[in-house]
């Protein structure tokens, strides 16, 4: 009893004793002061890194906008991870005066028992590197990648974040990144097709569908060059197909199809030339032929009596 009396009188001395407390207080403020050093070197670094890119104008070795934003992105979150590395090594070291060599020798071994478990994370970070290195896509383009489309948000070593045009957020592994569809490393193309009803000329049609695209690259800078009537593209049962291209701005080739299909409705409207409606043609044993055209809003019948 005299022995746990003691004991207890002992821990009890230790844990009310200064020393103690100085020893925890002062590893505690140590670790904040490394924490708030190791923030502020990250800030600053960041700082730096933008004006970097900021002055890449007057640096010999030109970049892309698109290749400098995930360069830049990339630089700040490796400089990011070796900081908070470095901290955490000075805590447990420096303050905590664990021995960090016998942790970093444990760590190696049991770092590669995990390895041979760890492939797919080893293979999504070199493919992430390749990604990168290759330039195959960059922060704020539009692809398609592993059933997923949108906008690159973030190009990590491990992990691509893709925001689709709707709002979600995709998060591929680099790994899984196999074949990617880029829309906006060249100039797009917007193909219409347009219908135009039997009676009207075709040649009449085309010179009035090339008036309209004239003046298309002055009026929306979505659209680059003079749109190119094609010509007749198909026969169909009550009308013909006219197709037209036009040369966009990468990713705009959606909305370039888009204006071109308005302006020409708008122009063939004012012509005269209406949307071509669904035909019928119909037979009676006793009567001549007639035919009956099927209009969306009403049923117009040729012919009748």
């Amino acid at each position: 009893m005299e022995f746990l009396k003691e004991k207890w009188q002992s821990l009890w001395d230790y844990l009310t004793g200064v020393d103690l407390w100085i020893t925890v207080g002062s590893a505690f403020l140590n670790t904040i002061l490394i924490i708030i050093l190791a923030m502020l070197i990250i800030r600053f670094g960041n700082r730096v890194i933008e004006r970097v890119f900021e002055n890449r104008t007057h640096n010999p070795f030109r970049i892309t906008e698109r290749r400098e934003v995930t360069l830049k992105k990339l630089i700040q979150n490796t400089l990011k991870y070796t900081v908070y590395f470095i901290a955490l090594v000075m805590i447990l070291q420096g303050v905590l005066q664990l021995p960090i060599t016998s942790l970093l020798a444990g760590a190696g071994v049991a770092g590669l028992a995990i390895g041979f478990g760890a492939q797919s994370l080893v293979r999504d970070i070199i493919s992430g590197f390749f990604i990168i290195f290759e330039d195959q896509f960059s922060v704020g383009d539009y692809i398609f990648v592993s059933d997923a489309e949108g906008t690159v948000e973030e190009i990590g070593l491990r992990t691509t974040k893709i925001q689709s045009w709707t709002g979600e957020q995709h998060v591929i592994p680099n790994g899984n990144v196999t074949q990617v569809t880029n829309y906006s490393v060249h100039n797009g193309l917007a193909v219409v097709d347009v219908n135009i009803p039997y009676e009207n000329d075709a040649a009449m049609a085309e010179r009035l569908i090339e008036t309209v695209g004239k003046g298309l690259p002055d009026q929306y800078e979505e659209i680059v060059r003079v749109p190119e009537v094609i010509g007749v593209q198909t026969l169909e049962s009550s009308h013909y197909v006219i197709r037209v291209i036009a040369e966009t701005l990468p990713v705009y080739q959606w909305a370039g199809a888009r204006i071109m299909r308005k302006e020409i409705k708008e122009a063939l409207y004012k012509e005269g030339i209406d949307i071509p409606a669904p035909r019928l043609v119909m037979y009676s044993r006793n009567q001549e032929p007639t035919s009956m055209e099927i209009h969306p809003d009403k049923h117009i019948q040729e012919g009748e009596q």
